[in-house]
């Protein structure tokens, strides 16, 4: 008996299978390379439409790796892709998530620099700061320096400030000097003249806080200005950044002064609040978009109308790819029937006072006192220093008390502020008469109230 056998007889096929783990991923903004495993019994083969996707290798037979490399993400945006790995009849694909990349550096960055810029916080920073003093109606006139009645600032005016005992300078700046009003140029002649000034003070070893100030008052916290105001802001700071991009940390910047709805010193609306936050964050983005020192520099942000209460209830921290880099400021001239109002009715003030018609019925010491709490159990507390960038009150000689009150005034507030950590900078415009704030002889240098001055520094 004889057996036959079929020479081309094969068994049936096995089913096809194909199957990838993991089937998705999410990639970093910087890119990265995975292992993506291929389970399969049949010839298999790789494509991706998707040119920031590259792998390796593009075809195989059986069960395999694919290595997945993803590109890094230029844009602002995150992404998605997919590698389609196939074999007759089945495909699977792999889904890939890429995080938003970084936005392309403007032409004008250069790489940030540490040099000169101490690794402190801003509120170790600002302990060493001292008593600070406003070079108040000068470099802020609208009209020229000269135009609200001081003499052109001198370096001999400054040393006498830095003698008498102040530490810090604050410089309030109306940029709006452009070549024209359809770019926001600046004149260079007058950054030169800033420039030169800020040096006066710097060369004495002083802090120097430089401001964007009133300036016709064209910051107006509403809709329909917001987008002309951040793009004016933006580029103004973008100018001022660049020209003293390589001061050390002896220099900071503040954004804005007293941003307000024009004549309305009520509560600011919701609108208003959140269009001035903007301002602050398009001023420290403006900053640190052009790198160098500034990627570092310390940075002041106000709140609105620089009000203490106003402060605390609204202002938000902007947001800062530098670490703990910001200052808030606030001003204080309570109550303004004592501090600022242009009239005798009120000439006294807290325990000083000799006479109570002539006191204020509200903003005596433990206004004060609550005040200042208040700002460092919701700033200092939580690691962010405050500015008080202005405080004061004006002469008023009709009443031989008030230099009595005006001494204990600024003892009391200042010494608060040191209780609280606070930084204290006081508001001199210059003018030495009736309704006045100066401490200095402009012209000279000379100082006007050696025991005033004394309370400020002690």
């Amino acid at each position: 008996m004889m057996t036959f056998f079929s020479c081309g007889e094969e068994k049936d096929s096995e089913p096809k299978n194909l199957s990838i783990d993991p089937e998705s991923i999410t990639v970093s903004e910087s890119g990265e390379t995975t292992i993506i495993s291929i389970v399969t019994n049949s010839d298999w083969q790789a494509n991706s439409t998707s040119d920031w996707i590259t792998f390796s290798p593009s075809f195989g037979s059986g069960n395999d790796q694919l290595d997945v490399e993803v590109m890094a993400n230029p844009n602002p945006e995150s992404r998605e892709g997919n590698v389609r790995i196939s074999i007759s009849g089945i495909v699977r694909n792999l889904k890939i998530v890429q995080l938003a990349g970084v936005a392309s550096k403007p032409d004008y960055y250069i790489p940030a620099d540490e040099n000169g810029m101490r690794p402190v916080s801003s509120l170790e920073l600002s302990r060493l700061m001292g008593a600070g003093w406003n070079l108040g109606n000068s470099l802020e006139a609208i009209g020229g320096e000269t135009a609200w009645g001081n003499p052109l600032v001198t370096p001999d005016l400054i040393q006498q400030v830095k003698n008498a005992g102040f530490n810090s300078v604050r410089i309030p700046v109306a940029w709006s000097k452009f070549i024209t009003n359809e770019t926001y140029e600046i004149d260079p002649l007058w950054l030169d003249r800033v420039e030169e000034v800020v040096n006066y003070a710097l060369d004495q070893g002083m802090f120097v806080i430089l401001n964007n100030h009133w300036d016709g008052g064209w910051m107006q916290p509403t809709y329909t200005a917001q987008s002309q105001v951040n793009e004016r802001l933006e580029k103004i700071w973008i100018q001022v950044a660049l020209r003293f991009r390589d001061y050390d940390d002896h220099l900071l910047f503040a954004g804005s002064n007293e941003v307000m709805v024009e004549g309305n010193y009520n509560a600011p609306s919701q609108e208003n609040v959140l269009v001035q936050n903007g301002f602050n964050q398009v001023f420290v983005d403006a900053v640190r978009a052009t790198g160098g020192k500034n990627a570092f520099r310390h940075l002041v942000v106000q709140s609105f109308n620089t009000n203490v209460d106003y402060g605390i209830q609204s202002l938000e921290i902007p947001e800062d790819e530098a670490e703990d880099r910001l200052m808030v400021e606030v001003h204080y001239y309570d109550p303004w029937e004592f501090a600022l109002r242009e009239d005798d009715l009120i000439s006294q003030w807290g325990t000083a006072a000799k006479d109570e018609g002539k006191k204020a019925t509200w903003g005596n010491e433990a206004h004060v006192s609550s005040q200042f709490k208040k700002l460092k159990d919701t700033f200092i507390d939580s690691g962010i220093p405050v500015i008080v960038g202005e405080f004061g009150a004006i002469s008023k000689p009709s009443d031989p008390q008030n230099h009595l009150s005006r001494k204990h005034y600024l003892e009391f507030l200042t010494s608060e502020m040191k209780e609280n950590g606070l930084i204290p900078f006081y508001w001199d415009n210059g003018f030495d008469g009736k309704y006045g704030f100066a401490l200095f002889d402009r012209k000279n240098g000379n100082v006007l109230y050696p025991d005033l001055v004394e309370g400020l520094v002690k």
